[in-house]
């Protein structure tokens, strides 16, 4: 173990210092590079402001609602019907959505049922193998300043929707 905190504790510096060696040898000015890349990191993080913010408040106004728990209760039958516990429901709907509230949910999901039941197996692979998909389109598209990303979105909310068929699936073959 002190080998690998060793190594982590160096890694920062050592890709510091290649970048600066680099950046030496090619007789590249480092401030103004530096500056100009700080420059254009702002721009961007304002470009994306707006959006993000806009995102956030959906995202609390759709929590505070209850409109999370309505859909959940309307597609039980059909989770039911396709074996999905629909206990999982609430985190498949909000993963593509918010981050830190789908984090929340499965803080719920393993307190509830525990890190070794099969809801809270399937809630782990569901939460490792998506993605953020609205904020991570938001933010990428935002940022270089896209506006058509419908093929983009379509064949990521599929990718979410194979995730949770997956996620079931190889917990029930795994572990049942």
């Amino acid at each position: 173990m002190n080998v690998i905190t060793l190594l982590s504790n160096l890694a920062m510096p050592v890709v510091i210092f290649f970048i600066i060696a680099s950046g030496l040898m090619n007789n590249v000015n480092l401030f103004e590079a530096f500056t100009r890349g700080a420059k254009e990191g702002l721009k961007t993080a304002y470009n994306i402001a707006a959006p993000l913010v806009g995102l956030m408040v959906a995202i609390g106004m759709f929590r505070a609602s209850g409109a999370l728990d309505l859909i959940v209760h309307a597609i039980s039958p059909v989770c039911n019907f396709l074996k999905i516990p629909p206990e999982i429901m609430p985190l498949a709907l909000m993963r593509p959505i918010s981050g830190s509230a789908s984090l929340a949910i499965a803080k719920d999901i393993l307190t509830t049922y525990g890190a070794d039941s099969l809801i809270g197996k399937i809630a782990s692979i569901l939460m490792s193998s998506s993605e953020t998909t609205f904020y991570t389109i938001t933010v990428y598209f935002a940022a270089v300043s896209a506006t058509n990303y419908r093929y983009s979105l379509k064949s990521s909310l599929l990718g979410d929707l194979v995730v949770v068929f997956a996620s079931v699936a190889v917990c029930r073959i795994l572990f049942s």
